[in-house]
């Protein structure tokens, strides 16, 4: 059961919880947000955003977590119970299992993308190409872009294979457990990650100047391309956006995985320097290595084009461009797209744990049922994903809608739940319950006063630039508005097994805490003295 289940060693819940936050958004997202929205210059909302929302959110979470943990819940719904001390807070819990259910639906599509890009680079198929839009082609012709169910035709079926091996393996690892699975992937996972990351490095840093017809292309100006600054975009609301958001996204800030993770901690766990620990072994892999790879890589090689790409462009079609024509370009393509899909399965295995940690509570179901059930679901979402390939609409409507704006809406009620639940100093001694550290007091009075406001501010700017255009296209789009209903759908049943969850919880008696409380609360009251 997943009451009974605690992580084996400090290293390991570090190691787990950076591995959910190191994924495919430290390696292609920040690179290319980076580029685009002022290089050197973005690093400083960048810093800020980690500072006043990254940093001081995952300590609450870390905190809450453990808080309930410890009082015997695991789930977000029973979490939130705990925490708000009251029973209507579970159905908020909902969101906190919709976000990674969600967001594992397609994630682990792009997972089965990366692991199809390093077969292909360890049999040879994909290397060399002539003409380097054979790589767009290449990429377009893997994901369907052209048709809706492209891939359930002749000719692409490979890679559903490939899909359904990533699938079943994200679900070995999740059905063995915290410490069986999760855990112990990641302590073997992590430590490749960085060792074929710093390969990819060395390699990328001592490329000079391979093509003598552009000596303009070359190490030095590659990295100028990533980190010389242009402070003009500092005016640009949507630099500070794309700064804030890009730390939701690295940190797992608002994706209900934190708070699930940590409350399997023990009571006397340090959840201090656990926290900052994978914060800053995130930070290593997304500015130090993600940071000094990708882009200048792309630069090098196709100059300053490689800054307006996006995302799947930058990763997908800039880089095997890049492998191409660099020496051993095989080796080290199979090499970034493997790394790349190590980070990626440990991100999707921090998804899963949320929901299957809540039908086990919530539900009363065994292990081996619940990872059944989830993966039901998942497979259905999956399926949705990979038909409705064109123009990859379905997947940017569910990142946008789920990704974004229900990640953006969490955060900001668990640091609401954090300041309902903890008072500055009850807040301060829970975090330094079995610290080894000493974390300013003023923190507190940052996430009471500071983060809400500055979160409240970004979400609504947020809301401003990007929700009319994403409202516009769900009028425009058959696929997007049924993207919106598959979402909406998955969500109420979710809600539903809150609402049952809840039942049950009270019948089992694991609610009397409340009323206990409540009569202390009474019975203090009517011993009071008479005013």
């Amino acid at each position: 059961m997943a009451q009974k289940e605690q992580w084996g060693t400090r290293i390991g819940v570090i190691l787990a919880v950076a591995g959910s936050a190191v994924g495919l958004g430290n390696f292609l997202r920040f690179p290319g947000q980076a580029a685009q929205n002022g290089g050197g210059a973005f690093m400083i909302p960048y810093f800020i955003s980690l500072l006043l929302l990254g940093i001081p959110l995952c300590w609450a979470e870390w905190t809450m977590g453990r808080f309930a943990g410890t009082r015997g819940f695991h789930s977000a719904p029973g979490i939130f119970i705990v925490l708000c001390r009251n029973t209507f807070a579970r159905y908020f819990g909902t969101l906190a299992l919709l976000v990674p259910l969600v967001i594992y639906m397609y994630y682990v599509v792009i997972e089965a993308w990366c692991l199809s890009y390093a077969i292909s680079y360890l049999d040879g198929s994909l290397m060399p190409a002539a003409n380097p839009g054979a790589y767009d082609e290449y990429f377009g012709s893997l994901v369907g872009i052209g048709q809706d169910g492209a891939l359930f035709r002749p000719g692409h079926r490979d890679f559903l294979g490939i899909l359904i091996f990533t699938f079943v393996m994200n679900f070995f690892f999740i059905y063995r457990g915290i410490t069986k699975g999760i855990e112990a992937f990641c302590r073997v996972a992590m430590p490749i990650m960085v060792v074929l990351a710093l390969v990819v490095l060395v390699r990328v840093l001592t490329l000079g100047t391979p093509d003598p017809a552009a000596p303009d292309r070359n190490v030095v100006n590659g990295l100028g391309s990533m980190w010389n600054p242009n402070f003009a975009k500092l005016s640009d609301p949507n630099t500070w956006l794309a700064a804030s958001g890009q730390i939701f996204f690295s940190l797992s800030v608002g994706f209900g995985v934190i708070i699930n993770y940590s409350s399997y901690m023990r009571k006397n766990d340090d959840v201090a320097l656990s926290g900052l620990t994978a914060t800053s072994m995130n930070e290593f892999f997304e500015v130090c290595l993600g940071g000094l790879i990708t882009l200048p890589a792309a630069f090098i090689f196709l100059g300053a084009a490689a800054q307006e790409m996006g995302t799947f462009g930058l990763g997908f079609t800039a880089l095997p461009s890049v492998f191409a024509v660099m020496p051993a370009g095989q080796l080290f393509g199979f090499l970034w797209f493997i790394m790349l899909f190590i980070a990626a399965i440990t991100s999707s295995l921090s998804m899963l744990q949320p929901v299957i940690a809540f039908f086990e509570e919530g539900l009363g179901l065994k292990r081996h049922a619940a990872a059944a059930i989830l993966g039901l679901i998942a497979a259905i979402g999956s399926g949705f994903v990979v038909y409705f390939s064109k123009d990859l609409k379905a997947l940017d409507t569910m990142d946008f809608w789920v990704g974004t704006m229900c990640i953006f809406v969490l955060a900001m009620f668990q640091a609401a739940v954090y300041s309902i639940a903890f008072s500055v100093q009850s807040g301060h001694a829970a975090l330094h319950e079995g610290s080894h550290i000493r974390v300013p007091i003023a923190l507190q009075y940052l996430l009471k006063f500071v983060t809400p406001v500055y979160l409240l501010l970004i979400f609504v700017a947020f809301c401003i630039f990007n929700v009319p255009d994403y409202f516009s296209a769900i009028g425009k789009s058959e696929v997007a508005l049924a993207s919106i209903m598959f979402i909406s759908i998955v969500g109420a049943f979710l809600l539903v097994m809150v609402h049952i969850a809840g039942i049950r919880w009270m019948r089992e008696g694991k609610l009397n805490f409340l009323f206990e409380e409540a009569g202390e609360d009474e019975q203090a009251a009517n011993d009071s003295p008479a005013v």
